[in-house]
């Protein structure tokens, strides 16, 4: 199993965890993944990375697509990958919520499966440089001939050549996003994955390597899953840390109607919870919204506790059918301890 390590996105202030992500690759880790939701960007964070580290993997979990054009997209892959040496760039994509889409980035939600696709297709046809690049979507055309337009654009080659393999990532949950992801992607970021639900993924991701048609399979296709790691020697205490963050995503991190975070609770057997949980934080009682999060819900999509307790249970996670496990956390112990737990290789020289 390799490991990654998730530094998300930052808070008030820019904090860029730079050592932390140095020890990661002293211990072996493969991937360092950023973030962004309505503050600091995916990208930036990535080209200083890649400056000051050598051989780990960046990645972004996740671009939004609505931020970016896909053109724009695959300049930043590019230029990184090709800054770093090649061979470094991971690039994670993702539809975000109607509520980010539309209230921050002034776009219309529209219609995220046809936006994906067409991000994706478009992307490669920029890596690959086998000639000016047009695409007639079913949601982006370029050249741009819509409303506002001059009826000007000319298709266009990249000036730079790119790695033409820069591995494309879908962050995903529902059906039809899965079996886009198997199809088109190298890799997935699955939203919610945790040891034993391989099963509720399965079948899409198989369609979508039959939709592919060229020998596609999980013998050639990522799956980075992400866990919460956190060491106390009291579990619950630990547990109680993590909740907020969770009450936050399922009870506010998209519309009331329109909650992929809490669609999934509710799909994992919660209903009663995510109703509840949602309810106290849309009326701003986020402290019992808290409380209301159960502690195995908590606790099946993490690891906490004393290390022994980390190191029994990251076995399941090692057997849960991804090929990557990236960890999110603020501790330098926990990166230790899950390079013990996954038995890494520390890198040499």
């Amino acid at each position: 199993m390799k490991l990654g390590l998730a530094i998300g996105y930052s808070g008030a202030a820019m904090d860029l965890p730079v050592e932390r992500v140095q020890l990661a690759e002293r211990l072996g880790y493969d991937s360092v993944w950023t973030a962004e939701a309505y503050g600091s960007d995916a990208v930036t964070p990535l080209a200083y990375l890649g400056a000051v580290t050598e051989r780990i993997k960046l990645g972004t979990a996740i671009m939004q697509v609505s931020a970016r054009t896909p053109a724009n997209a695959a300049m930043c892959a590019g230029t990184i990958d090709a800054m770093t040496g090649g061979g470094r760039f991971l690039a994670g994509l993702g539809v975000s919520g109607p509520q980010i889409v539309e209230g921050w980035y002034g776009e219309p939600w529209g219609r995220p499966y046809y936006w994906l696709k067409d991000y994706v297709e478009i992307m490669r046809k920029i890596f690959r440089r086998e000639g000016p690049v047009s695409h007639d979507g079913k949601q982006i055309q370029l050249p741009y001939d819509g409303e506002g337009g001059l009826g000007v654009g000319k298709p266009l080659t990249s000036i730079l050549h790119m790695n033409p393999d820069i591995p494309i990532y879908i962050g995903s949950g529902n059906e039809a996003t899965v079996r886009l992801t198997a199809e088109v992607a190298d890799g997935w970021l699955p939203l919610g994955y945790t040891p034993g639900t391989f099963h509720e993924y399965k079948g899409w991701l198989e369609q979508g390597f039959e939709r592919a048609g060229n020998g596609k399979s999980f013998d050639n296709f990522e799956i980075q899953a992400s866990v919460h790691v956190e060491i106390d020697e009291d579990v619950s205490a630990a547990l109680n840390r993590l909740k907020p963050h969770e009450a936050l995503y399922i009870g506010g991190m998209g519309h009331k109607n329109k909650n992929f975070h809490k669609e999934m609770m509710i799909r994992r057997g919660y209903a009663d919870a995510a109703d509840r949980i949602q309810e106290l934080f849309l009326e701003g009682r986020k402290k019992e919204a808290a409380d209301a999060v159960p502690d195995e819900w908590v606790d099946a999509k993490s690891l906490v506790g004393p290390p022994a307790r980390i190191k029994q249970r990251y076995k399941a996670w090692d057997d849960c059918e991804a090929t990557s496990v990236t960890v999110r956390t603020k501790q330098d112990e926990a990166v230790k301890v899950m390079a013990e737990a996954a038995r890494l290789n520390p890198a040499r020289g």
